[in-house]
């Protein structure tokens, strides 16, 4: 833009400079005009004045003493046109008085406007180049007992002073526009390049941070590189700071759910040791019969507590899964029959065939759900084990008739030992949550419930299900 406003500039100052050598060149022509053609006026007045009363040459005059007097009557008549040349033309004869000499060329041009003059007995006119000076003609014809007789006056009108100058002028606006266009492409160049090496700096480097420029040795441009750097050393010292809070806070989460898992395995372990000690002091103060029955007490508190180091061990052991061509159908059919119970129905809505998943950690998933709906669900509800597949996600749901998932437990629901029941581990949300994500699933709390009633908790666990 700067270049074009530099070239518009430069073009007008010389269309400016050109318009005004033309309007002085215009202006002497148009006065030099004038002047010639109030010479040629008066030539004209003079001869009538000359010939006035007149009848003409005495017979035997000689041509001689007649071209004098027409002489005297131009010599007179542009006496005050200075510079100006004028005489009198008779046709078929030529010049009979001329202040000036006529070449070829000028001879031939007053002859046709004298010719002009006579046939229209109008003033005619002509210019004529000569070069770098251009002649003004003007012919008027002459009435009196001379018949064919025509006043000419001409004059020489050189070029404009200045000519010089302006092509001097023009020279030197076009070096400037010259030197323009060269200073801003070579700035622009500059620019450019040292723009594009920056940019290239900032697209090798890691996202998320700036590099360490280098001065470019424009100032302007310096102005720049430096605030980016000032700004990448603030960006680094901001992320130190962030991941140094996020390792504390990873540190404090990571104590936070150790400590829960310990309080409730501690807790878990608790009673059925309460309960196995208080059974084994009976025992030793007790009949054989007694100690038969706390012996068989502490056999199931055993067994409970097995069970619980079972399902520690299948939440911190995570499988990898290994697809396989799978009839679904089949596999909510068994889970349904392994819960079957008398007071609850469990309802199978499947609208898939084969596919290819790991049925045994689904399996095992929807195990734990059934599991937990079937906990939550008074007697005479219903739990409803639903398949779909959308977009090559095999989705499932389980849901139930219960009184649904309490908002206080919504946030912390699939962490170890968070249960809604007494007597409940909290562990099987858990587990179902890591085999789906072992998997490469998610398992979720799509509908809470709680809001009508008979509406209960509704679990989705979506698993990616190519086609089989």
């Amino acid at each position: 833009m700067l270049w074009f406003l530099s070239l518009a500039a430069s073009l007008a100052v010389g269309v400016l400079l050109v318009g005004l050598y033309r309007q002085s060149s215009s202006a002497q022509l148009a006065s030099t005009e004038t002047a010639v053609a109030e010479a040629c006026d008066a030539i004209a007045d003079r001869y009538a004045y000359y010939a006035a009363g007149w009848a003409g040459p005495a017979p035997g005059e000689s041509d001689a003493a007649f071209r004098a007097d027409l002489a005297a009557v131009v010599n007179f008549a542009l006496t005050e046109y200075p510079g100006l040349g004028g005489g009198i033309w008779r046709q078929d004869d030529g010049p009979l008085a001329a202040t000036v000499p006529l070449s070829g060329d000028l001879h031939d041009a007053i002859a046709a406007l004298a010719a002009e003059a006579a046939e229209t007995d109008r003033d005619a006119a002509q210019s004529l180049d000569a070069g770098a000076a251009t002649l003004l003609l003007e012919v008027c014809p002459l009435r009196g007992p001379v018949p064919g007789l025509a006043a000419f006056a001409l004059a020489r009108v050189e070029a404009a002073p200045g000519q010089d100058q302006l092509r001097l002028g023009l020279g030197v606006l076009f070096c400037l526009a010259l030197g323009m266009t060269a200073l801003v492409t070579w700035l622009v160049a500059a620019w450019s390049r040292r723009i594009s090496a920056i940019e290239a700096a900032l697209a090798q480097h890691e996202a998320g941070t700036l590099p360490r420029l280098a001065a470019t040795g424009e100032r302007e441009l310096d102005r720049i590189v430096t605030a980016l750097n000032v700004a990448g050393e603030r960006l680094d010292a901001a992320h130190r700071r962030s991941d140094e809070l996020a390792a504390r806070v990873a540190l404090a989460e990571r104590l936070a759910a150790l400590g829960r898992v310990a309080a409730g395995v501690a807790h878990e372990i608790r009673n059925p040791i309460a309960a196995m000690r208080l059974k084994a002091e009976n025992a030793l103060a007790g009949d054989d019969a007694r100690r038969r029955v706390a012996l068989d007490a502490i056999l199931a508190q055993i067994a409970r507590l097995d069970r619980l180091l079972a399902e520690l061990l299948a939440m911190t052991q995570r499988r990898e899964p290994v697809p396989a061509p799978t009839f679904f159908p089949a596999v909510l059919d068994s889970c349904a029959a392994d819960h079957r119970r008398a007071d609850i129905e469990i309802r199978v809505e499947c609208n898939v065939g084969t596919v290819s998943v790991d049925a045994g950690l689904l399996h095992r998933a929807l195990d734990n759900l059934v599991a937990n709906a079937i906990a939550h669900t008074p007697p005479g509800g219903t739990v409803t084990l639903g398949a779909e597949c959308r977009d090559a996600t095999l989705c499932l749901t389980v849901s139930d008739t219960g009184p649904g998932v309490p908002a206080e437990l919504r946030p912390h629901l699939f962490e170890p030992f968070v249960s809604g029941r007494p007597g409940g581990t909290g562990l099987g949300l858990a587990i179902a949550r890591e085999l789906a994500e072992a998997h490469g699933g998610r398992l979720t709390l799509t509908d809470p419930g709680g809001d009508a009633p008979g509406h209960g908790a509704v679990f989705a666990l979506e698993v990616p299900c190519p086609p089989s």
